[in-house]
């Protein structure tokens, strides 16, 4: 008997059977079915790719194994009528054994009501019908009491890890590909597919293999398809660069018609929606942001700085409580450029929650600092949650409330030898930053310290959450001179992520009890939080291999008196860029909040407009004359400029010194602040 193992046909559906890989779960509910003890109408509803139509064969396949008849409607094949969905589907009529697979469902998606309502009532009890489309039902289903017992929905997501690997066998992946080749698809079947087909292909790429611009381009037209219209395709963009989309983001970086766009993003199958926002599937957002940053490297750049500009916002006004989860949207596009690339799935509640510490929480930080770091840590831990019970948080298992770790973020404004006596680490920290470049008058010093239960010591998860409390106590300070965070022989990959965000580890060792601690340090006024952003900003596009120093040269620090002496010099030279380069001035907060300007030039104008700023004040009117005859109309000498003002020598030159100290505390302030002195009326 001839089994047609000469057709192309059985070699195609062998090949196939070969390459299906779990869904255990799924054949074990149509199995139920199958032999009736399960529902009457299966509804199969993910994205475009998740192997739904694989996952039909393989029903259709076991149907026929049972002997019952098998039909099957391609929503792709057929006109979106009830006439021609009927006609090809009748065969389900005559049989109370019949199976009918229904692919492609939301290509006739508009039949729903009426298959609900007129023609899967007609069918005999004892038939089966599998629906599969990228669309789940319709909330009637579920709202109707007749269907409770007679449907199922089983929403396809992304095959286990197990799955994947196996999927990989099947195709042959090299080896040394598939790392690259699963961090890019995770469980996604037929991005798996393709990328596989190229990886085999080209067997050398190993771990550099990349998807190439054809499984970009498939993957997208596979699973999103046509979009209506520019707006909507760079809505999806922004989704797919953000962690979480919410309307208020859209609006930031789209201002028209957002409200429009988000409610057509929600309804996209490969979205999904959680408390934080709406989010796209791994894959869809890979794909996505792959495609743009390739056809389109300045629309990308201009999507990221709206972006950013808005998270960032969002990071300096978010209540404290929101501060981790404002940081984690603010570094996740960097989550595979040095920043961390665990985000996946973690949308809602992550495996960690943070506390504020309570009283009654202080017997449960002295027992979890004693078996972390020992009873002379317990001790100092104790210290400072007497003194600043502010600084400190608590971690817990979100699953079950253990609490696993405390941190602290203490502040020091001054000299304090009870303080420094107690805590050998934090009187480290004090004394390099007193002989680096001491603090000015306002400014304080911040020290980060962690105490972790031995067995969470190096969970990935936990010290995630840890960091972006870290980062956001960074961001969110005022006039913080420097930050140290103190570990206990941290371990390579904690060390790495400090040095990737621009924390670099002194060379000092304080010792606690019987153990030595790292010290991870960074200037907040040579690197500013607003120039820290914008390096990370720049290594996001132009990848780690700049490094922080490429990125953004450190700021000078200057003294008070330096500053003023700086100012001072700079005005003599205010018609020579040459002379002006010189000057430290052009290293200071100042000039770099002037980002992408020639510093000399950039220098030149602020005092320009400092000088013209003086008008404002009727008070000052006098300065900004003698300012602005002496320094800016090149007047020859100071006689000359009294003479041209029609004033005695002493009154312009007394008019000049009061000018130029106005100057020098209006930039000092703006160099300490960010902003403008305030000027009263």
């Amino acid at each position: 008997m001839d089994d047609g193992s000469g057709l192309l046909g059985w070699h195609l559906r062998a090949a196939r059977e070969r390459a299906f890989a779990g869904r255990e779960e799924e054949l074990a509910v149509f199995q139920a079915a199958l032999y009736g003890g399960g529902c009457s109408v299966l509804f199969v509803h993910g994205p475009g790719g998740i192997g739904k139509s694989a996952l039909l064969r393989r029903f259709a396949h076991q149907a026929a194994m049972t002997g019952r008849p098998v039909s099957m409607v391609d929503g792709r094949m057929s006109e979106p009528s009830a006439g021609a969905f009927e006609a090809e589907a009748e065969p389900v009529f005559r049989d109370a054994g019949a199976v009918l697979l229904v692919d492609s469902f939301e290509c006739v998606q508009g039949l729903e009501g009426w298959l609900r309502e007129r023609f899967l009532p007609r069918m005999p009890v004892g038939a089966l019908v599998v629906i599969a489309g990228r669309y789940p039902p319709d909330l009637r289903w579920q709202a109707d009491p007749g269907w409770a017992g007679a449907l199922e929905v089983l929403p396809l997501r992304d095959l286990r890890a197990g799955d994947a690997q196996a999927l990989m066998d099947s195709c042959g992946v090299p080896a040394e590909s598939r790392a690259p080749l699963s961090a890019f698809a995770g469980g996604h079947p037929l991005a798996l597919l393709l990328g596989a087909a190229v990886a085999v292909k080209d067997g050398g790429a190993g771990r550099r293999w990349t998807p190439s611009q054809d499984v970009v381009a498939t993957l997208l037209d596979q699973l999103v398809g046509e979009v209506p219209s520019a707006a909507h395709r760079h809505a999806l963009e922004i989704c797919a660069h953000a962690y979480t989309t919410t309307e208020d983001l859209l609006r930031a970086a789209l201002p028209q018609d957002a409200g429009t766009l988000f409610r057509w993003l929600r309804r996209l199958p490969f979205v999904e929606s959680s408390g934080l926002g709406l989010f796209p599937h791994d894959v869809v957002r890979e794909v996505v942001e792959a495609d743009l940053r390739w056809r389109d490297p300045e629309g990308y750049a201009v999507m990221r700085e709206r972006v950013h500009a808005h998270l960032a916002d969002k990071v300096r006004t978010a209540s404290d409580a929101d501060v981790p989860g404002a940081v984690a949207a603010l570094l996740y596009p960097h989550r595979g450029n040095g920043a961390p690339a665990d985000f996946h799935g973690r949308h809602d509640e992550g495996e960690f929650q943070e506390e504020v510490l309570r009283q009654e929480d202080v017997g449960t930080l002295l027992r979890v600092a004693t078996a972390a770091e020992g009873a002379a840590s317990a001790r100092c831990a104790a210290f400072w949650a007497e003194r600043q019970p502010e600084a400190f948080r608590l971690y817990r298992r979100t699953e079950t409330g253990e609490p696993v770790a405390f941190s602290a973020w203490l502040r020091l404004a001054q000299f304090d030898e009870e303080e420094l006596t107690a805590d050998p680490i934090v009187a480290m920290a004090w004394a390099h930053a007193r002989a680096t470049t001491p603090l000015r008058a306002g400014e304080h010093v911040a020290v980060g310290r962690l105490w972790t239960l031995p067995t969470y010591r190096g969970n990935s998860s936990l010290m995630e959450v840890i960091r972006w409390r870290v980062i956001g106590d960074c961001l969110r300070a005022e006039r913080m001179a420097w930050s140290y965070i103190a570990a206990r022989h941290p371990d390579q990959a904690w060390a790495e992520r400090l040095r990737h965000f621009g924390m670099r580890d002194i060379a000092e060792r304080p010792r606690l009890g019987d153990g030595a601690y790292t010290l991870f340090v960074h200037d907040w006024r040579a690197v500013p939080a607003r120039a820290w952003l914008e390096r990370m900003n720049r290594l996001l596009v132009a990848g780690p291999a700049d490094g922080p120093d490429a990125a953004t040269a450190e700021l000078a620090v200057l003294s008070r008196a330096e500053f003023a002496e700086a100012v001072r010099e700079a005005l003599r030279q205010l018609s020579r860029p040459d002379a002006l380069a010189a000057s430290p001035l052009t290293r200071t907060r100042l000039i770099a909040e002037r980002a992408g300007r020639d510093p000399a030039a950039a220098l030149g104008d602020l005092l320009r407009q400092a000088i013209d700023d003086l008008r404002a004040d009727p008070r000052s009117v006098k300065f900004h004359q003698a300012l602005s005859v002496t320094f800016l109309r090149g007047t020859p000498t100071r006689e000359l400029a009294a003479e041209r003002l029609g004033l005695p020598f002493s009154t312009y030159r007394r008019h000049l010194a009061a000018g130029i100290e106005r100057l020098r505390a209006d930039l000092w302030h703006r160099e300490l602040y960010g902003a403008p002195a305030y000027r009263s009326a």
